[in-house]
């Protein structure tokens, strides 16, 4: 294969910083919400009843955020594929700053009565959108950029924007936290939200740097622009889409477990200190940065399904010590646990956005991507923490929470199976030019 021109290469740095600084302020500012919807929202935001029912009203607005995903992948996708990934992507990083800024200044229920929660939940609509058409966007200009022989990694670099947003988040909780001390649930809590708008200005000046995609100006060039690229991509791939969101169901159901369920678990049925927790996140975040690149690498090398397949098994399979690990109470286990729940998480997060993205054509796919990966966030990650929440209550152990994790991962294992594979050989077929046609 033909190696890249130098100014090629230069692109392709500039795409893949681009893809993994953006997408990493976009999932700052959306795991930002996670955590404090986990620890200050039940009390600031939903006080009328009992702790518990604060708990599964403030996950009800995270799970908001989720549903409104698809209809950003829809809405960007049908621009990232009509007029190209750059623009769109300005779009998106805009859109999700402003709701996050917005988050960080808005009165408590005490102030509004019932319009802080139904303004806060609008504001996590509009998160959710942003960060439902972000996704495409990044891992194609990343993709498209490079080499198809090193498309796992490539497409991870983008993913890193989890880890890192995780991170950012995370250690912006709690540094404020700690700093605010008391004052954390009256007013410490909104400085992460508001220094989101200095995150935005620098996501933005990186991404205006990058020029658009080869193969988009492609698309263009041989007139290949679907006119309605969403409804082509559900008429051409619904299997693709189908699967795309059923293998998602092992990854993103567990993580937000992970992540922000493990707060409320931790501090609520454990009482473990907060600061512990979140420092622990920190530690398995930080490790992601690492994970997430190594096996999308690896991917590369032995296959993404392979890999991908690997995750799914081990997720299942530490669904039990998980939890186990966690009951201990003891420091040292505590941080073991979370730290291997993360691992079995980048073994399918590193190879997932190339797995998926190549499923589909050029001028459909960030559309055809960008719907079947967000779809997942109505199966998989919103209710998550809401099924996790409602089975502790209930039952008040985490056995049936286990059994969730498993059934996930069975589900994915099948998707996975019958993922359609793109035979060898077969070109691209937005590369070929459409007949004129009046």
């Amino acid at each position: 294969m033909p190696r890249q021109s130098s100014p090629d290469r230069v692109q392709l740095r500039r795409a893949v910083v681009a893809s993994t600084v953006g997408t990493t302020i976009e999932w700052y500012d959306f795991f930002l919400y996670g955590t404090v919807a986990a620890l200050v929202f039940p009390k600031l935001f939903f006080p009328t009843g009992t702790p518990s029912a604060g708990v599964l009203e403030s996950f009800g607005t995270l799970f908001v955020g989720f549903l409104a995903r698809p209809l950003g992948a829809a809405v960007f996708g049908h621009y990232g594929d009509r007029i190209g990934r750059k623009a769109t992507l300005v779009s998106t990083l805009l859109l999700m700053g402003i709701a996050t800024v917005l988050i960080g200044v808005l009165p408590g229920y005490g102030v509004l009565g019932v319009a802080a929660p139904v303004l806060l939940t609008l504001l996590r609509v509009v998160q959710g959108i942003g960060v439902g058409g972000e996704w495409g966007g990044s891992v194609l200009m990343s993709m498209e950029w490079g080499s198809p022989r090193r498309r796992g990694l490539l497409t991870s670099m983008p993913q890193l924007g989890v880890p890192l947003g995780l991170l950012l988040s995370t250690a912006a909780v709690a540094a404020c936290s700690a700093v605010t001390g008391d004052g954390f649930e009256a007013w410490g809590w909104r400085i992460p939200f508001l220094a989101s708008a200095v995150l935005i200005g620098v996501g933005l000046w990186v991404r205006l740097s990058v020029a658009e995609s080869p193969d988009f100006a492609r698309v263009k060039e041989v007139r290949a622009v679907e006119r309605l690229p969403v409804l082509a991509a559900i008429r051409r791939h619904p299997l693709e889409i189908l699967t795309s969101m059923l293998v998602r169901l092992s990854e993103q159901a567990p993580f937000y477990l992970f992540v922000t369920f493990v707060l409320t678990y931790g501090t609520k049925q454990l009482e473990m200190p907060r600061g512990e927790l979140l420092t622990y996140t920190l530690i398995a975040a930080a490790i992601g940065l690492i994970s997430v690149p190594f096996f999308g690498h690896l991917s590369d090398r032995v296959g993404r399904r392979l890999v991908y397949g690997a995750g799914v098994v081990c997720t299942g399979l530490y669904a039990f010590p998980y939890f186990g690990l966690l009951d201990t109470r003891v420091s040292g286990l505590v941080l073991l646990g979370i730290v291997l729940s993360l691992i079995v998480h980048d073994m399918q997060y590193g190879p997932q956005a190339a797995l998926i993205a190549e499923s589909f054509g050029t001028n459909v796919r960030y559309s055809g991507a960008g719907l079947g990966y967000q779809l997942a966030s109505v199966t998989a990650g919103g209710p998550a923490p809401l099924i996790a929440a409602a089975i502790l209550q209930q039952t008040g152990s985490s056995t049936g929470i286990s059994w969730y994790i498993v059934g996930c991962a069975v589900i994915s294992l099948v998707a996975l199976v019958a993922m359609p594979r793109k035979p060898a050989g077969v070109a691209d077929p937005a590369t070929r030019p459409k007949p004129a046609t009046a």
